[in-house]
């Protein structure tokens, strides 16, 4: 059979095309169905968490860690519950990596506190004995860029309809809204109030003196965006 279809360049252009299409439809038709679409209770980052997600991004954090659980009993003991596409809605750009020299982060909101990640990122080997991770020292003094972070709510809510200020249904059957401030005066004030939940689980006198003060730490955001994945 392989010898005929070699010596017939058209007939083997369609069978590799065949196998790939058929490969493809695996890979994609499982995604239409319930158990891939988000789990309840799946939300739009707020202003803090994604100026958080920036200073993620910014840092490389995912240079290191990958956020996508595969669904094997060795990931799902350690980090929880697989990956679903679904949660992934609200995701530009997805941050899934292939590389873990640090452990995956997908549902890091729901086994580290706020006091662990204060302590971790400004000293990760007096957290994690062994840890070859770096200091992030200078995220307790650079601010959080709401400005951005607010810049790209108004353009993902317009242009992919994201959905703020709609209710979104929850996991104990309620409902949720995150809403979006109708100007950036509003986003600082709204990312300042979440930011003051976050610092009063901190022990850094300093962080909480530059909140209330105003202003908005870096370590405060990626506090507020790590503490979403769950």
């Amino acid at each position: 059979m392989f010898h005929w279809l070699e010596k017939r360049p058209f007939f083997f252009a369609v069978g590799v095309f065949i196998a790939i299409a058929f490969a493809g439809l695996v890979e994609i038709v499982p995604n239409f169905y319930k158990a891939s679409q988000p789990v309840v209770g799946t939300t739009p980052y707020s202003t803090l968490e994604l100026a958080g997600r920036h200073v993620y991004i910014k840092n490389s954090c995912n240079a290191c860690h990958s956020q996508l659980i595969r669904p094997f009993k060795a990931e799902t003991d350690r980090y929880g519950h697989y990956s679903l596409s679904g949660e992934y809605a609200y995701d530009r750009p997805f941050l899934w990596g292939s590389k873990r020299t640090g452990p995956d982060l997908m549902r890091v909101g729901n086994y580290r506190t706020t006091d662990w990640h204060e302590n971790h990122m400004k000293d990760p080997a007096g957290v994690v004995p062994g840890s070859i991770m770096p200091k992030y020292t200078w995220m307790y003094t650079n601010l959080a860029d709401i400005d951005t972070a607010y810049a790209e709510q108004i353009t993902i809510k317009n242009v992919f309809a994201v959905p703020y200020n709609k209710p979104i249904p929850m996991k104990d059957g309620s409902t949720s809204v995150v809403k979006l401030a109708d100007t950036l005066d509003g986003a600082h004030a709204s990312a300042l109030e979440e930011a003051k939940l976050v610092t009063a689980d901190m022990k850094d006198q300093a962080i909480k003196d530059m909140v209330e003060a105003g202003n908005i730490p870096e370590i405060v955001a990626i506090i507020a965006y790590m503490n979403s994945l769950k």
